[in-house]
């Protein structure tokens, strides 16, 4: 069964902005807020260079009790292109409806990361589906009441 199911968008250097945009819209506080600086050296991107440090690496605006809206700022030297950037989060309450659902949805399409255990606690993949759909799928053992629970559950879309 799917558990969450939200939107994520993509941004090309202006997701603070944006965000700030949005909370000012629907209200609400951010329950995370996690810059590429933020990571810890471990886990920290060598390809990402010091002015994007400060950058967002993942933040989350709930919008109510059921759905949140998630981003992130681009750091690749491929900037997100419009139309494209933004992504369909899909959070399960099992590693099987999660497999399955990545392995149907991915029929066609292109794995863009494979379905695996992260760094973050968590089994995620992300694909394009056959019709330029993008997704993440999730699942955590723990299951977040809010779809997040701390600065640790980080996004890699």
């Amino acid at each position: 069964m799917i558990t969450k199911f939200d939107p994520y968008f993509t941004f090309n250097g202006t997701c603070e902005e944006a965000f700030n945009f949005y909370k000012k819209v629907f209200g609400g506080d951010f329950t995370h807020l996690v810059r590429y600086g933020d990571l810890p050296e471990e886990k920290s991107f060598e390809h990402i260079s010091r002015d994007m440090r400060p950058k967002i690496r993942f933040i989350a605006l709930p919008l109510n009790g059921e759905t949140t809206l998630m981003g992130n700022d681009n750091v690749t030297s491929t900037p997100a292109i419009i139309g494209e950037n933004v992504k369909v989060s899909i959070i399960t309450d099992t590693k099987e409806e999660a497999e399955r659902l990545f392995d149907s949805l991915s029929g066609g399409g292109t794995v863009k990361a494979p379905f695996k255990e992260t760094f973050w606690g968590a089994y995620y993949g992300s694909l394009i589906d056959k019709f330029d759909i993008n997704w993440m799928i999730e699942f955590r053992e723990e299951q977040p009441q809010h779809g997040f629970e701390d600065n640790a559950n980080i996004h890699i879309p």
